[in-house]
């Protein structure tokens, strides 16, 4: 009887390919640069502090264009990534002559394109007529910075300001200090405006001296109504890709008792498109809150303007071309609602309505911006965001889990942290 041969043995499977990590797309934020930030050696620390410029930009960004139509172009140099023109054309209401056509324009020149802290801006301006020079020229090594603004051109000079201003501050990484003077002061005050602000850990504090115009108090520096002192609280980093929040308290001109708190969060929801990869499960969306509450002490003095007693603030940036805004005031309440499109250069669309409580009315306002700063990209997986286990290991209905890493280098510039000079 004879043996058949044996069969050999199937060759065993290749193995599963890995599979691709989970990514969270990013997009870039709404508006960037923001224009404020840009200039912000120009004006005292104090000013930018406390949270002072991201409540101001979520108080009243997109909100100022009520019962307006505004216009805004920002355009680059093709040759030169160092300079940038914004154009801004606004419909003003003026009680004698009813609706005027205004507008200005912004030569903006920076020695580091990604370092503001050395620039020069030309402005042009058809409300007030004039030309405006603002320029700062900053040494990081020193810490040491000089800045300035001279009104050119300007056919009625009645306030010291008129004639210019010239200042002076050091900066490093715990420490503010500066002050600013006016070359031709008709009031003979020196200096024209002073701070000193200081950083240790989570805890930051400040003084400012900011005389009031037209005060002939023989001693401004004793006047107390001359004076600004604020302590805050922040915890998180700098980078809008982290969460943070900053808790205020400011006392102004010695009867005006200021809280704020501004909150940023991060969190990511699920992506539903089916253009995009397989591997993306969520993107990045970006909320921002904003409370402010202002009571005086002395009660013989009304306030001002009763709208800014409380103001309450959200802003909700879904995408790279969706966001939300709201503003809930004692009085008046605003929302804001801006579309930015994805060629380039990029269109924005943007309305916003005010309702005021008290008369029952609303009002609104229209906006289009047009800019050609940076590239159309969408938006882009994010490696800071990685899923722990694989997609394919969890269970129906599960929501991945992702872990942050703190790499910002392969970052643009606007998802890093801010400088970190004060």
């Amino acid at each position: 009887m004879g043996y058949g041969r044996a069969k050999a043995p199937p060759p065993p499977p290749p193995p599963p390919p890995p599979p691709k990590e989970s990514k969270v797309l990013v997009p870039p934020l709404f508006d960037y640069p923001p224009i404020a930030a840009r200039t912000r050696m120009s004006v005292p620390s104090y000013e930018v502090m406390f949270g002072k410029l991201p409540l101001h930009n979520l108080f009243e960004d997109y909100f100022d264009q009520v019962e307006n139509l505004t216009a805004r172009i920002i355009l680059k140099a093709l040759e030169d990534p160092h300079v940038d023109l914004t154009a801004t054309m606004s419909t003003v209401t003026d009680e004698n002559f009813g609706k005027e056509v205004k507008g200005d324009a912004l030569f903006h020149w920076q020695k580091d394109s990604d370092d503001p802290r050395t620039f020069v801006d030309l402005l042009v301006s058809t409300s007030t007529p004039m030309w405006q020079l603002t320029s700062c020229v900053y040494y990081p090594k020193f810490g040491i910075g000089a800045f300035g603004t001279l009104p050119l051109l300007m056919g009625n000079r009645v306030r010291s300001e008129d004639y210019g201003v010239m200042g002076l501050r050091y900066g490093s990484e715990n420490l503010s200090i500066g002050a600013s003077f006016m070359p031709f002061n008709l009031s003979g005050e020196v200096p024209a405006g002073a701070w000193l602000v200081g950083r240790k850990g989570n805890l930051s504090a400040g003084v400012q001296y900011k005389p009031l115009r037209g005060s002939k108090h023989p001693m401004p520096f004793s006047d107390p109504e001359n004076w600004n002192c604020a302590v805050s609280y922040s915890v998180g980093s700098t980078s809008p890709l982290s969460p943070s929040s900053i808790f205020t308290l400011e006392l102004a001109r010695s009867t005006q008792l200021t809280t704020s708190f501004y909150q940023h969060m991060v969190f990511q929801r699920g992506v539903k498109n089916p253009s995009e990869d397989k591997h993306v499960v969520e993107i990045t969306n970006y909320v921002d809150i904003g409370l402010e509450f202002t009571a005086r002490t002395d009660k013989d003095k009304p306030t001002e303007n009763d709208n800014s007693l409380f103001q309450l603030a959200l802003s909700w940036q879904a995408n790279k071309n969706f966001l939300l805004k709201g503003k809930l005031g004692p009085s008046k309440s605003s929302v804001a609602l801006a579309l930015k499109s994805w060629w380039k250069p990029s269109i924005t669309f943007s309305i916003a309505a005010l309702i005021d409580h008290s008369k029952r009315t609303a009002s609104y306002g229209f906006g289009i911006r047009t800019e050609d700063l940076r590239q159309p990209s969408y938006q882009r997986d994010d490696p800071n965001y990685i899923m722990l286990t694989p997609r394919v290991e969890q269970t129906p209905g599960e929501r991945p889990v992702f872990q942050a890493h703190t790499d910002y280098d392969h970052l643009p510039t606007d998802l890093r942290p801010v400088d970190t000079t004060l």
